[in-house]
């Protein structure tokens, strides 16, 4: 008789432990609401719930062209970058490249988990944070302030805030002043395969993992993530018989591509859902980008643990708890990649 009166008051407990149904519905739509109020202000969507990203608003550009106000100078410009961030991480890889890490010096900023916006991790112009900056630049400004910024310190405004420009400016513009001014990542000749590959993979698979990440809607999801696919099997396929997408030199098409797939298994497999596949655990895309991360500069652009921290720390809506993984371990990058003779060997036969 004891035994059985045990038993119904373990069942009564457990019953008292889970919530009732009412309280699940209710949870879930106040949760509900509150995610879209959220994800309006942190991925603008379409009707149909797909992620838009906003354009950038400064795309000035810097030239020695005549009557240019922003001619190349060292110690003129100033570049402002969150190492999460994968579009500031492209103007720090070509910016090592290149050599010109004396020319142009960087500032770091850092996402506030509480405010919702870059901060500087040292006040500078008598700002703290980086919209302050922006209003710096353009008093009363009211657009997003994002990285990267490339700043001119002598008139104390904002040239350009756009990396696909940055970047280009970085390889051309500055080589009177850079340790490795005969690499071109940018070659004319190879210049209209590069844009075709700047525009795929911009779209499919730089923002297409955001794409994924800040969808709304199932069928928004859905659409990405097969898009996203899609174009990592096609680059996969290419490199199998070709060094880079360009062919035996890298070009600023796989500058862009690389700061993506370094934070594809760290970050976007799991917490964003694109989770068909690791990079990893493609044949070719995987070695190429061991390849990429492994040219001489390029690793100490890299930072793991920043990037963990502003995906996992900082986009709420996607990761509540705040919770920040362990790993993965990223080691396997510096492994032999086998990649020097792709190309040759088949041009050769």
């Amino acid at each position: 008789m004891q035994h059985k009166d045990l038993n119904n008051q373990q069942t009564k407990n457990k019953s008292k432990s889970l919530p009732s149904g009412l309280i699940v519905r209710s949870g879930k739509l106040v949760w509900t609401t509150l995610w879209q109020v959220m994800m309006s202000r942190l991925a603008p969507r379409s009707k149909s719930g797909e992620y838009i990203r906003p354009a950038s608003q400064f795309r000035n550009f810097i030239s020695t062209e005549v009557g240019n106000l922003y001619q190349p100078q060292a110690g003129r410009y100033r570049l402002y970058v969150g190492l999460g961030c994968p579009w500031a991480h492209r103007t720090l890889v070509v910016r090592s490249l290149k050599g010109l890490e004396e020319a142009i010096p960087v500032s770091i900023v850092s996402p506030s988990p509480n405010e919702g916006i870059w901060i500087l991790n040292k006040e500078e112009e008598g700002c703290r944070t980086l919209p302050e900056f922006y209003n710096l630049a353009v008093p009363g400004y009211k657009g997003r302030a994002t990285v990267p910024v490339l700043w001119d310190m002598q008139n104390k405004v904002i040239v350009n805030n756009e990396s696909s420009e940055i970047i280009v400016m970085l390889n051309s513009q500055f080589n009177e002043f850079a340790t490795n001014p005969t690499l071109d990542l940018y070659p004319e000749e190879l210049r209209e395969q590069i844009d075709s590959w700047n525009e795929k993979i911009y779209h499919t698979v730089n923002n297409g993992v955001y794409r994924c990440g800040f969808a709304q809607t199932q069928a928004a999801y859905d659409q990405a993530c097969k898009e996203l696919f899609s174009t990592l099997d096609e680059i996969d396929a290419v490199l199998k018989t070709s060094r880079y997408l360009c062919g035996d030199r890298v070009t600023l098409a796989d500058v862009r591509l690389f700061t993506t797939l370094f934070r594809f298994d760290i970050v976007y497999y799991g917490l964003f859902k694109c989770n068909r596949h690791r990079i990893q655990d493609y044949q070719n895309l995987g070695a190429y980008l061991r390849d990429l991360y492994q040219l001489p500069g390029v690793a100490s652009t890299c930072d793991p643990e920043s990037v963990k921290r502003d995906y996992y720390g900082n986009l709420f809506p996607l990761n509540p708890g705040g919770i920040i993984p362990y790993g993965p371990d990223i080691t396997s990058l510096m492994e032999p990649h086998h990649r020097e003779s792709i190309g040759k060997e088949m041009g050769n036969r």
